[in-house]
């Protein structure tokens, strides 16, 4: 199991499988365009949560203004990828000793 446990609702999950975990730079305006069911302020507030936890990281400031956030360029922090990674799928057990007992 992982160090770190971390724990996200609905829209965490869909702006982090957006942007992907790779550590891409995904541009706000495109952000945008990947998860049109988040409202704008809605989508600010959601990302101003992940950037505080340090799950994502931004080039720009202050995300109070919607024109400004599509010019932002946001990426996953690859320090928590893996993290981020089973946090999105923990059903995924981790893999099991190929080694047999034999009797």
């Amino acid at each position: 199991m992982s160090e770190r446990e971390i724990n996200l609702d609905g829209g965490e999950i869909s702006l982090i499988k957006a942007m992907g975990l790779s550590g891409s730079d995904i541009t706000g305006e495109d952000l945008m365009k990947k998860v049109p069911d988040q409202e704008g302020a809605e989508l600010i507030d959601t990302l101003q949560g992940l950037i505080n936890m340090g799950y994502v990281e931004c080039d720009g400031g202050s995300l109070h203004d919607l024109d400004t956030f599509k010019h932002y360029i946001f990426r996953v922090n690859s320090g928590y990828a893996k993290d981020l990674r089973d946090a999105l799928n923990p059903q995924r057990a981790e893999p099991k000793s190929k080694r047999v007992r034999r009797e």
